[in-house]
């Protein structure tokens, strides 16, 4: 079975973008490796910041499962930080975490416009 290794991800500041989420997420500090910062998640994918040198980004969703713990630290810091969120991918609910699935997901928006997620439980529950 094929497992995703690692992902990259362009943003307009590779050092701010990979900082930010590892605050966030509370993840280890970002490595560089050749032009890339990379970000080590829990579960082994790496993210790869890259600079985008002042190209245009299409926004990407990037979605983390934590857990109720991770959740609450990670929200916490999001509300600490006065950062928007939203309860739906669409921006449309504003200031409001979801229940989906019986869990808890918040979207909220990295430095370079890449829309967030954090969430307790996998969709489909």
């Amino acid at each position: 079975m094929a497992e995703l290794n690692h992902t990259i991800v362009h943003s307009h500041d590779k050092r701010a973008g990979a900082a930010y989420l590892a605050e966030i997420l509370a993840l280890p500090e970002p490595q560089p490796f050749g032009p890339f910062l990379v970000l080590q998640t829990g579960n082994g994918v790496s993210l790869d910041y890259t600079d985008s040198g002042g190209s245009d980004i299409a926004p990407q969703h990037y979605a983390f499962l934590v857990s109720d713990t991770e959740f609450d630290a990670a929200f916490g810091r999001i509300v600490d930080r006065g950062q928007e969120y939203w309860a739906d991918p669409g921006h449309t609910r504003p200031g409001e975490v979801n229940t989906n699935d019986g869990g808890r997901g918040v979207y909220f928006d990295d430095p370079s416009g890449h829309v967030l997620e954090i969430l307790t439980v996998p969709y489909g529950g």
